[in-house]
């Protein structure tokens, strides 16, 4: 059993991670300020309300629980934002997170876990996108997960941290018993954009370009079930090894075009979703789809979560069930 300390675990990956890490037997301690994370969304018994930039109180977290390993979930995340306000990503994705990371340094914490993103590679040359592809994030946000995988990388050998970075492409979906889910404020992602279409809670849709070189002329992504994306965590925190760090894709390795979720949507829940089409938004390439041979073959990982569909039954579940999220 690892004593492990999960920040940012009351947000939306993070919690279903501490489901199933708690599902394990594993002793969780969650470090959350609740900016982004919500309460309701892990036990109480395993929630420390905290900020990472209190570094005395993060020492004594660390001394009292005896965490061997951390997974580190803890960020600002909306593309967005970090372009009209890059000092806060900075501070939150970096500074706060070297601070934790030398933390972990000093008290011989020898197993890191770090939620990393497909942003780092920016705009790619080609697709499926492999670990080799070449990182160049054209927005703050993705700056910020890049400059912090490279710290890692510089910590690992010369102190014995043994890593993994998860670069992440589109999470979606929700604990299939619909005790955990969705619930941004504002929310970005694309599938409960189109769930709160469908369920009235906004007018409509819109699709953000359908001149795309793509089969129907939109954008195309990777949708990875967030309890697949957990699993990926447990797995990586199995296997590593002091002073060695993995950076892994983890994705489904299949595609799915706006329209294709918006028809989704339409199947599962029996009604239609109102759209609007607009501009294409700058920066938002044709295709991200990940090439997840790597995990496959590293960690010994499969998403359970392959179709689309299933996908979004779960979600909808969720969002049908719990149309206030958390109750805010």
């Amino acid at each position: 059993m690892s004593r492990i300390l999960v920040t940012g675990g009351a947000g939306y990956i993070g919690s279903h991670t501490v489901k199933m890490l708690l599902g394990a037997g594993h002793h969780v301690v969650v470090l959350d300020n609740l900016s982004y994370g919500h309460r309701a969304a892990v036990p109480e018994t395993s929630l420390i309300v905290a900020d990472l930039r209190d570094v005395d109180h993060l020492d004594q977290i660390l001394v009292a629980h005896r965490i061997d390993s951390v997974i580190h979930f803890a960020a600002s995340t909306f593309v967005g934002e970090s372009v009209s306000d890059p000092a806060k990503y900075y501070l939150n994705n970096l500074v706060h997170s070297a601070n934790l990371l030398e933390r972990v340094r000093r008290h011989g914490i020898s197993k890191f876990v770090f939620s990393s993103t497909c942003a780092t590679y920016g705009v790619p040359a080609k697709s499926p996108i492999t670990e080799a592809a070449p990182q160049h994030p054209i927005n703050p946000y993705g700056n910020t997960k890049l400059a912090f995988e490279r710290m890692l990388a510089d910590f690992a050998k010369p102190y014995g941290i043994g890593y993994a970075a998860l670069r992440y492409f589109n999470a979606s979906g929700a604990a299939p018993d619909g005790s955990i889910g969705e619930d941004h404020t504002p929310e970005t992602h694309l599938i409960p954009l189109v769930i709160q279409a469908a369920l009235g809670q906004r007018p409509h849709i819109e699709i953000y370009g359908t001149d795309y070189p793509t089969p129907d002329g939109t954008c195309i992504r990777d949708y990875i079930h967030v309890d697949d994306l957990a699993a990926a965590h447990v797995h990586a925190l199995d296997r590593i090894e002091p002073g060695v760090g993995r950076c892994l894709n983890v994705g489904t390795g299949r595609g799915y075009s706006v329209r294709e979720v918006i028809r989704t949507v339409e199947e599962v829940s029996g009604r239609k979703v109102p759209t609007k089409e607009g501009p294409r938004r700058a920066g938002d390439p044709p295709e991200l789809v990940a090439a997840a041979d790597a995990i496959r073959r590293d960690l010994n990982w499969e998403p359970k979560y392959t179709e689309l569909r299933t996908i979004v039954e779960t979600a909808w579940n969720w969002h049908r069930n719990k149309p206030r999220g958390y109750g805010k």
